[in-house]
């Protein structure tokens, strides 16, 4: 992928919307005073599916597809997934490393020349949120911690991307891409699977 093909947005968050049939996404540039900007895109993650693949559109009328991400396989998730464009062309992609995430959530994320790895900033509140995971019943209810996850280039331990989770009634993220090479399509791919994979 060349740099002039390359979606870079500084700052947007996340907002999720839940349903009984899949969770909603709608993700929102950030200006630079803080406030909501235009809806960069929305998308739909359908919940129990087996094979986990996610659109974007440019709106919730699911019209216009802009990007997406698929596993790779159906059964292995640990194969990891690929962020493409419209077109259907790989624009990235990222990979849970279940090895290192029995105790705290770790990634790999690729995307032209930048090869990023990610984990959660704060060990104590992994190793709560897999407790939590794991009380019958309450692991069902959302859980009311903030995490956040930083990503750090492979080669030089440079920040390329920050995922922080705030306490609101519904989900919402706060993204800040420090590395202008990462597309803002696999930042937000990275960011949607956070939230709808993290149990996996």
């Amino acid at each position: 992928m060349t740099s002039e093909s390359t979606m870079y947005v500084p700052a947007f968050s996340m907002k999720q919307r839940v349903t009984l049939m899949a969770n909603k996404y709608e993700l929102i540039v950030t200006n630079p005073d803080g406030s909501d900007g235009p809806l960069l895109a929305f998308a739909q993650q359908k919940r129990m599916a087996f094979k986990e693949q996610v659109t974007f559109y440019t709106d919730d009328t699911k019209t216009q597809p802009v990007f997406s991400f698929k596993a790779r396989k159906a059964i292995d998730l640990g194969s990891g997934y690929d962020v493409m464009d419209a077109n259907g062309q790989p624009i990235g992609w990222f990979k849970k490393e279940f090895g290192k995430s029995l105790l705290r959530s770790s990634w790999q994320l690729s995307s032209g020349h930048v090869h990023a790895n990610g984990t959660e900033r704060n060990p104590t509140i992994a190793i709560l949120r897999r407790v939590w995971e794991f009380v019958p019943f309450v692991g069902e209810i959302p859980l009311p911690f903030i995490f956040h996850f930083d990503f750090t280039e492979a080669t030089n331990g440079q920040p390329v991307l920050s995922v922080e989770r705030k306490v609101s009634i519904r989900d919402r993220y706060r993204i800040t891409v420090q590395d202008e090479r990462l597309d803002f399509r696999v930042a937000a791919a990275m960011t949607v699977a956070l939230d709808a994979l993290q149990s996996r």
